[in-house]
């Protein structure tokens, strides 16, 4: 089957003209759609790293703790990929406009300038050939209007030659005249002839030459057209099949990332991120209500052998006792429990003297004793850091495995300043001795108040240094000696060996419900020399004097007996200091008072007061 547009398409030429027109609006078309798609995966592209970047960490946030988690850092790795894959999308966009749409554009012009010249030669030519034709058909007209004057003056000639009565002079006349139009007819005759030939052989031109010609260009410049929209097609599969591999990578990246999720290793990390070191509070005693209410008295009884022979009274509120003594029995019986929020300790209440199970190893009793004093200290100062407050310098309110933490970072923060320093002396003494050894390169002097600040710090952070490992060689010392049970057991034995038994109820340590040790043959003489006057101030009709003031740093619900309830942020009157027990005694007005919490509030003691240390 032929396909030359100049031989089978000659008459088509208007047709053709209509389709080559439609076919650079259809590259038109395809162009547009090209760049919309750009459009959309650069906005796509955009979106993404949007996302990503909304999901990254904050710099100098609580955020940038979490992705020590295996899972949080694997979220991390995956906001990373996605942004190297909206990268992607952006290289995608990117080539589609270069490869495409600036290729397409720049054609569509060029396919416009060609078109319009092919087309300007085909109408030339057509009009080339019609003016020929009209050439033909005036030749053709004056011809046959020759031919026809000349027939008609042979038949006058032939008239007056028949008639006699006509002159022999208008006889030649007639004659000479029918020459004459039979002249001009044969001349026109020449000339329609030499018209048609000339017509005959630029029409067989014009058909079977010059237009076949100019229609296969026409049909050259098509085939062109359609081969470079094929290749776009082809150009724009390849533009995204580029980028498949790298967004396979990123892919693979996304599942390597779920992939490094540890679970073990998370939880091992809160156990290293939470560990307190502080061990398990011990068993909690027996306390046998059948037995005689004669008690021997301790730092944490409020009872005391004179003070149960005294009848109560009414308006005993502000003395020692937070409550009336005819509670005091049904307070005995169902002894308060204590906050949840700080280690549990014993209520005002407790008794502290009966029976209890059976013991485990302890360590010396006096240790104990000081670790379990500064340990709800430690914890108090712990939840003011987390609502914004500082701690000491050597991070004393910490538990110590938290202090072992945070001292070893500050020992290494202190480290890196230091080779920072160190590596600037050195400098510093290069360019020194660069400067003495060529004096026009600058003074060497310049260099010595530089050189002195640096030594002064480096004096400073090896100072620092040596403090901070102090105190972290104190805490990992205690640390150690908590982990060694023969070093405890040996400790036992020794407080054993130099404590005498006075009191066959209780054994020589005793451990409270909240993991504290007192002595009670130590302290019961003095407590009973004590308890008279607690039982006399009981009898005493004045309140308890104000020893400072308090503000409630959580809410506490005082449900039990003994204990007053209190809203955060509340300001309070203390009126007794804790005795170790975790408690404080505080007063709202003169109606209201009882126990809060010690680790609840923050005390602000009156140094003036008169009588602060009486209640101690």
């Amino acid at each position: 089957m032929s396909c030359r547009w100049g031989t089978e398409l000659w008459d088509q030429f208007d047709n053709l003209e209509k389709h080559t027109h439609w076919g650079i609006e259809f590259v038109e078309r395809y162009t547009k759609f090209v760049k919309e798609r750009s459009e959309i995966e650069i906005s796509y592209a955009k979106q993404i790293r949007n996302l990503s970047k909304k999901y990254q960490p904050k710099k100098n946030s609580r955020e940038e703790d979490e992705y020590k988690y295996t899972s949080c850092r694997a979220f991390l790795m995956t906001l990373n990929e996605l942004n190297d894959y909206a990268g992607q999308h952006e290289v995608i966009a990117e080539n589609l406009t270069t490869h495409i749409i600036c290729e397409l554009t720049r054609y569509i012009q060029e396919l416009k300038a060609e078109r319009k010249s092919h087309f300007h030669d085909g109408r030339r030519a057509q009009q080339h050939i019609e003016n020929s034709w009209k050439q033909l058909e005036s030749s053709k007209r004056r011809f046959e209007r020759d031919c026809k004057e000349a027939d008609r003056a042979q038949q006058y000639f032939d008239k007056i030659d028949a008639d006699i009565n006509v002159t022999k002079a208008d006889v030649e006349k007639a004659r000479q005249q029918a020459q004459l139009k039979h002249q001009v007819a044969e001349d026109s005759k020449n000339e329609y002839l030499t018209y048609l030939q000339k017509f005959n052989k630029e029409q067989n031109e014009h058909y079977y030459s010059l237009i076949p010609h100019i229609f296969q260009k026409i049909q050259e410049m098509e085939e062109k057209r359609i081969e470079k929209v094929g290749e776009s097609m082809k150009t724009y599969a390849e533009v995204n099949r580029k980028v498949l591999p790298i967004v396979s990578k990123c892919l693979d990246g996304m599942t390597n990332a779920a992939a490094s999720i540890e679970p073990t290793m998370v939880s091992s990390l809160v156990v290293e991120s939470f560990k307190s070191g502080f061990e398990p509070p011990g068993d909690v005693e027996v306390e046998d209500y059948s037995l005689s209410m004669r008690r021997t008295v301790s730092e944490s009884s409020y009872l005391n052998s004179r003070g149960e022979g005294k009848p109560s009274r009414s308006n005993s509120r502000g003395k020692l006792w937070p409550f009336k003594r005819n509670k005091l029995m049904s307070l005995l019986a169902s002894p308060r429990q204590p906050p949840p929020p700080p280690p549990t300790s014993p209520s005002p209440g407790a008794m502290p003297n009966g029976p209890q199970s059976p013991q485990q190893p302890k360590e010396p009793l006096s240790h104990r004793l000081n670790e379990f004093m500064t340990s709800k200290h430690k914890m108090q100062c712990l939840r003011s850091l987390t609502r914004g407050g500082s701690g000491p310098e050597d991070c004393s309110h910490l538990p110590p495995e938290q202090r072992r933490k945070k001292l070893q970072a500050k020992i290494n923060d202190i480290n890196k300043e230091l080779q920072k320093e160190v590596d600037q002396r050195d400098a510093l003494t290069k360019m020194k001795d660069v400067y003495v050894k060529n004096p026009h390169m600058g003074d060497p002097n310049s260099v010595d108040p530089r050189l002195e600040e640096i030594g002064q710090n480096i004096d400073k952070l090896e100072l620092d240094s040596r403090k901070y490992e102090a105190w972290l060689l104190e805490v990992e010392t205690r640390l150690a000696e908590k982990s060694d049970p023969h070093r405890r057991q040996s400790g036992l034995y020794d407080s054993n060996a130099t404590t005498p038994v006075n009191n066959n109820c209780a054994p020589v340590n005793r451990e409270s419900p909240d993991g504290s040790y007192t002595e009670d043959h130590s302290t019961e003489h003095h407590l009973k020399s004590r308890s008279t006057d607690f039982d006399d101030d009981f009898d005493d009709e004045d309140p308890l004097p104000t020893i400072g003031t308090c503000k409630s740093l959580y809410p506490f619900e005082g449900q039990n007996e003994g204990t007053i309830s209190m809203a955060e942020g509340e300001l309070l009157y203390v009126i007794e200091e804790d005795k170790g027990d975790g408690w404080t005694r505080v007063r709202r007005n003169e109606d209201e008072e009882g126990y809060v919490p010690t680790s609840y509030i923050k005390v602000f003691f009156d140094t003036n007061a008169k009588g602060a240390m009486t209640y101690i």
